[in-house]
């Protein structure tokens, strides 16, 4: 029975507990006073009574219980008179409500002190900083980036402003970046797109600002309304590099209008669809981009032209050791890559190189490691049609179809394979309109299904690029599925390059860096990853605002790309050579040499035999499959 009534009673002691507690104030001090005189007026008692030094009359031991009882309740426990004690009283009452109402009130403003430090919402007081607005994935590649690029700086800061809460900022960053080095990262939550919240990161003082793109569909209308909310907030001309990513297209004009002159605005659609065709023709060249955007080896850097001006372009090629000259930065902000040997440096013009960093470049001279006898001349190579294999269909396959038609020789033929979808389908009717040299021909049919695949002959393909695609009634083009199904596309193309016992020249586009590491490819395979991709190009742009139009130069289908050729058709292979002699071998064919990759190498890790802006000096001895990596037209 006792165990019945537990429960009723127990119920009943917290509804007569929670009615005293929703009494008020003055009730509530009441009943606390009198649960206080309840334990302390007995406990008081009972200690003067069993104190054998206690007063023998009772008339002193009640004394002694009141002082006890005051010194416990802090009100003094003066004996006299009575109008004596009630003073006493009196002033201990209005002393302990001064103090506890002082206590009170600092406590309120330090907890809302920590409440607004929490919620993220003071100034920061920086200067020289670089601001990221926006969350996205993104944010971990771009602080990663900022954190290297500031590496041989004493002091630097990042602050991130994003609609998030502070703490769960700070701690998400903390697990994808754990080694931020000397510098500090500083968050804040906010609306990117109120100008008045814009303040909190001081974009004023900021030497650049970069703006994500977030996650949902509306993401390009954002990044369109916080560069509009930062023309409010910046004077103009703005100190800053403002640095933005729109993923369509469509959009790119309006978000360049927004950024005004001094912004630069990166089309995420148009840069990846480039890079993966390039790649598709160009086997290793993901890596060379990875090398020459990220911060943990060599980059590109101007430098001043020094003793150099007036002096032919093709003089510079080999006027430093530890750097590769790849172009001319002009005074007026343009970018000439690979120019004729013979245009002359002009006054006001810088070196456009690739160096380990800034102060690398010194012109020493490399002249005398070219070894004339090892130099040979190769005829220029015949054009040459490929058959080429898309798996997969998105929102970037037009892009990457017409691309094409723009990098290929004529004849060139593309067999593409996706799922049924109406959407797809006059996606694929409009890329297929107008093209001049390649010949696209559309197949149905799930690129997971090793049966469809086994159909396809891939091993007869010169190469094959497989892009995220949707599963019917998936959401966004980059939802996790999109890889998942690129994964286990992967997975039956391995199957099917050990089956024939070649290596296939796979090039695959991914939204996730993190499924790459889950890839069942081989070693140092050509990966385009779009978040990170773009996340370099715009530290790499905010880190350096002259880079921007290097980049545009560098992905336009016109003019120089990166190339990997064969170095047979550059070098003897029966010797020992410098890499002076390859860099004079690409002069005589207007072309600059930045590396080479070796075919011995393309299966092991790190550098899966990559070596970007050697040492001129250091003797190699190359072997007929290796490449070497020029900058030159197609």
């Amino acid at each position: 029975m006792a165990e019945q009534h537990d429960g009723p009673l127990r119920l009943r002691l917290r509804y007569r507990f929670d009615g005293l507690i929703s009494g008020g104030t003055t009730a509530l001090i009441g009943w606390m006073a009198l649960a206080c005189l309840t334990v302390v007026v007995p406990a008081s008692a009972v200690l003067v009574w069993s104190d054998r030094a206690a007063p023998a009359t009772l008339a002193g031991r009640l004394t002694a219980v009141w002082v006890s009882v005051g010194q416990t309740l802090k009100l003094g426990g003066a004996v006299g008179s009575p109008l004596y004690v009630l003073a006493s009283v009196a002033l201990a009452l209005v002393a302990l409500l001064f103090v506890s109402t002082l206590v009170g009130l600092i406590t309120t403003g330090i907890n809302r002190r920590i409440m607004e430090l929490r919620r993220g919402h003071s100034i920061v007081q920086e200067a020289g900083h670089t601001v990221v607005l926006g969350w996205s994935d993104q944010i971990f590649p771009v602080v990663s980036e900022l954190v290297a690029a500031h590496a041989n700086q004493r002091r630097s800061a990042v602050t991130v402003l994003a609609p998030k809460d502070k703490v769960e900022m700070e701690d998400e960053i903390s697990a994808g970046v754990p080694a931020t080095g000397r510098t500090k990262i500083i968050c804040r939550s906010g609306a990117t797109t109120d100008p008045t919240v814009l303040a909190r990161v001081s974009p004023r003082t900021a030497k650049s600002v970069l703006v994500l793109r977030p996650e949902e569909d509306s993401g390009d209308a954002h990044v369109v309304k916080t560069l509009l909310a930062l023309d409010a907030a910046l004077p103009r001309p703005a100190g800053a590099v403002i640095v933005a990513a729109v993923r369509e297209s469509a959009h790119h004009r309006t978000a360049v209008l927004a950024a005004g002159p001094g912004g630069h605005v990166l089309c995420v659609d148009d840069i990846v669809a480039r890079v993966l065709v390039q790649t598709a023709r160009q086997p290793g060249l993901s890596l060379v981009y990875q090398e020459l955007l990220d911060f943990a080896g060599d980059e590109f850097y101007p430098a001043a032209a020094g003793r150099l001006a007036g002096r032919p372009f093709g003089e510079a090629l080999l006027a430093y050791t530890t750097s590769s000259v790849v172009g001319l930065l002009h005074a007026g902000g343009s970018v000439t890559l690979n120019p004729d040997p013979t245009t002359p440096i002009v006054s006001g013009d810088r070196i456009l190189l690739v160096s380990e960093d800034d102060d690398t470049a010194v012109q020493e001279g490399a002249g005398a490691w070219v070894d004339e006898d090892a130099i040979v001349t190769a005829r220029p190579a015949a054009p040459l049609a490929e058959r080429l294999l898309l798996l997969g269909w998105n929102r970037r396959a037009p892009l990457v179809v017409r691309q094409l038609d723009e990098f290929v020789d004529a004849g060139t033929t593309l067999d593409v394979v996706a799922l049924a979808d109406p959407a797809a389908d006059r996606a694929a009717a409009e890329a297929a309109s107008g093209l001049t040299r390649l010949e696209v021909a559309f197949h149905q049919g799930d690129i997971t299904d090793p049966e469809v695949l086994d159909k396809l002959d891939v091993p007869s393909y010169d190469a094959v690029l497989v892009i995220g695609e949707q599963a019917p009634g998936a959401a966004a083009p980059e939802a996790p599925p999109a890889d998942d199904r690129t994964l286990v596309a992967l997975l039956h193309l391995r199957a099917i390059g050990e089956s024939c016992g070649r290596a296939l020249s796979v090039t695959t586009e991914m939204s996730d860096d993190g499924n790459r590491l889950l890839a069942p490819a081989r070693e140092g395979a050509d990966f385009v990853v779009s978040a990170r991709l773009i996340s370099l190009l715009m530290t790499q742009i905010s880190e350096n605002a002259c880079l921007a139009a290097v980049f545009a130069e560098l992905f336009r289908a016109e003019g120089s790309e990166i190339h990997l050729r064969p170095v047979t058709d550059y070098v003897r292979t029966d010797r020992e050579v410098a890499f002076a002699t390859l860099v004079e071998s690409a002069r005589r064919r207007r072309e600059c040499a930045i590396g080479y990759r070796l075919h011995a190498e393309t299966g092991t890790a790190p550098g899966y035999g990559l070596r970007l802006n050697p040492d001129k000096r250091l003797p190699v001895r190359f072997g007929e499959h290796d490449r070497v990596i020029v900058l030159a037209e197609d």
